[in-house]
């Protein structure tokens, strides 16, 4: 799948270099005397000078409606900065054919807000094309080119040729009471897609063990994440469920070819039979009630269903089956080993059920992405099974998104594999009762259970130990191994769980200690300006409009860890800000409210907003008492 923001700046690009064609021709078409054209052939410019005007217009609304912002809708500011930069580059250097295109957050404040890095890198495409010209020269024209725009206040260029950027104060204040007034809403997707997310599948016929942890905990927080984003979602455990797709083909075999026990039937294109199949399923209760019917019949191995099961895998297996010692193969182009689809003895194998499975999602649930989370051992399986997939012809992945999400092992405080003392597998709901009993402990140590409610401090309890156990997956890079350790899930120090639940809370009870009404708040957020003039302030506002920033890399990489370290860096921030500067400025003496900065409290409240939206895609349950 192409860089979203990519696709989204090339037609971008593309539309204005049109509407500047278009422009320069109708300059051209303006002045006939210089021409030297007849009469008859002014007349046939001044006919295309008008459908070139028409056509320019309609280039014109169609930009505006792309770069257009639902009010409603969060801003991608780091989005946006490559729209912008990525029509200066088209306009300096519209030669030049999907030229580097690199806009970041600046790590130094002194040096800006953003920085656009392209110049260096369009430098060496030059170069290779012959053109000899300096990052620095390249920067230059690139901003020069900059279009009118609501978002940057100025630009400069440093060393060989980043050029920073710095926004607008004020623009960023509407953004924030923008969120404030409509809450933490993602931008819209142009088109709604389905992603089908295959993660967990526990066996069954056992008992969930520490195994499961990782793929339940990531897969649930990507589900989590593409559901608020506005993707239709399909959370898929499969646990190697079958029967259903046999009996709908059985029954319509029997329909379409009756005397298929004593002619074999001229099935020559599997797919539009399992279509046609498919229809009817939908559409006739008395067919799926066959169905039903054939399947039980297939699962009793009545010696009729069996025969017609055996013809339909056999028109399946035609064409790209290899036989190979008693198996039937199948190689993908550009892998080293084959899928098995039929044992030497007649049984079937994961590979048999995960290219059922992949066929299911696309042709049936008309999946636009797939996602499997599982293990990383697993990899080169998903690698084998997408590319046969593909040599089928299932899928495009230009058009169709298929990936597979691996992860590392839990490892112990030894760094070996996590068991049990005894060298037993750690059950799974032994680990959350231990989980529990702990947080419990670490609450009574802190004194809460003093001055929380019994069933303040039970709520409390589960929502430290299960936030903390998913925290702990979810903060590490999912590509690695990672130990589990409760004492550092626990801490209340760095990056964990119990620290960011700590500092929401905290967050929360700035208004309620003030006796701030929700009325009151809500009443500020409809007439109240968000100033940003104090350095600690504009950082605050700046980190928490990075939220959509963040949400699309992850989209991307499906890498959850880059969410937890910015709710960090937010909470961080917010702590730098709340030692700077008072929000509530309280009586020495008397403990008595006597000034309250309502700005300052919005910023808190927009804090606390998208604190706990990253919590919900997470899958942690903040309590506001703790």
């Amino acid at each position: 799948m192409g860089d979203p923001v990519a696709n989204y700046t090339s037609r971008l690009q593309q539309q204005e270099g049109e509407i500047k064609l278009l422009q320069d021709e109708i300059e051209r078409l303006r002045d006939p005397q210089e021409l030297n054209f007849t009469s008859s052939q002014l007349d046939e410019l001044r006919e295309e000078n008008s459908r070139l005007k028409y056509r320019l217009n309609i280039l014109k609304r169609s930009l505006q409606e792309e770069m257009s912002q639902n009010d409603n809708e969060m801003l991608n500011i780091n989005q946006r900065l490559q729209q912008i930069f990525g029509e200066a580059i088209n306009t300096a250097y519209p030669g030049l054919e999907n030229p580097p295109l690199t806009v970041t957050p600046n790590q130094q404040a002194k040096f800006g807000d953003y920085q656009c890095n392209s110049a260096m890198a369009m430098a060496q495409v030059m170069k290779a094309k012959g053109q000899k010209i300096s990052p620095r020269e390249i920067a230059e024209k690139i901003v020069q080119n900059i279009p009118n725009n609501e978002l940057i206040e100025r630009t400069e260029i440093a060393g060989p040729g980043f050029i920073n950027v710095h926004l607008k104060r004020m623009f960023v204040s509407k953004l924030l009471s923008s969120l404030l007034v409509n809450g933490v809403k993602p931008p819209s997707l142009k088109k709604k897609k389905k992603v089908v997310v295959d993660f967990s599948s526990p066996n069954i016929a056992k008992e969930m063990h520490v195994g499961h942890l990782r793929s339940t905990i990531i897969g649930d927080s990507m589900c989590r994440l593409f559901e608020f984003l506005g993707y239709e979602v399909l959370r898929l455990n499969h646990v190697g469920d079958w029967g259903t797709q046999f009996g709908m083909l059985i029954a319509h075999l029997q329909d379409k070819f009756p005397n298929y026990l004593s002619v074999s039937p001229p099935i020559g294109d599997l797919q539009a039979f399992y279509k046609e199949s498919k229809k009817r399923f939908d559409e006739d209760e008395e067919f799926k009630r066959r169905a039903y019917q054939c399947v039980v019949k297939l699962q009793s191995k009545e010696p009729d269903f069996i025969k017609a099961w055996n013809l339909i895998c056999d028109v399946s297996r035609n064409g790209l089956v290899q036989l190979d010692e008693g198996r039937k193969i199948v190689f993908a182009p550009g892998q080293s080993i084959p899928l098995t689809i039929v044992k030497s003895d007649g049984g079937y194998t994961y590979d048999t059920s995960d290219l059922a499975a992949i066929k299911n999602r696309i042709f049936d649930e008309k999946a636009d992405i797939i996602i499997y989370v599982t293990d990383s051992g697993q990899a080169v399986h998903f690698q084998v099974v997408f590319a046969a997939a593909q040599l089928i012809g299932w899928y495009d992945p230009k058009v169709i998104r298929v990936e597979h999400a691996g992860f590392g092992v839990v490892l112990g405080e030894d760094k070996k594999k996590f068991k049990t003392r005894s060298g037993d597998t750690v059950r799974l709901m032994d680990l959350l009762e231990e989980g529990l009993k702990r947080s419990m402990d670490k609450l009574k140590e802190k004194g809460r259970d003093k001055v929380l409610t019994p069933e303040d401090l039970v709520k409390a309890q589960r929502a430290v130990a299960f936030g903390c156990i998913k925290y702990a997956d979810l903060s590490h890079n999912r590509i690695n191994d990672y130990v589990f350790s409760f004492d550092k899930m626990l801490d209340d120090r760095g990056n964990t769980a119990a620290y960011l639940l700590y500092a929401f809370t905290r967050i929360r009870s700035i208004a309620r200690l003030a006796n701030i009404q929700e009325a009151t708040l809500r009443t500020a957020v409809e007439t109240t300006e968000v100033l940003l003039d104090h350095e600690k302030e504009w950082k605050l506002g700046k980190c928490i409009l990075r939220f959509p920033e963040i949400l699309q890399k992850i989209t991307d990489d499906l890498l959850l860890h880059t969410l937890c370290d910015y709710l960090y860096e937010l909470a961080t921030t917010f702590t730098e800000f709340y030692d700077s500067c008072y929000c509530v400025e309280k009586d020495r003496q008397t403990g008595e409210v006597v000034k309250i900065n309502m700005c300052r409290m919005l910023l808190c409240e927009a804090t606390a907003a998208v604190m706990a939206k990253g919590f919900d895609i997470l899958g942690i349950n903040p309590v506001e008492r703790m």
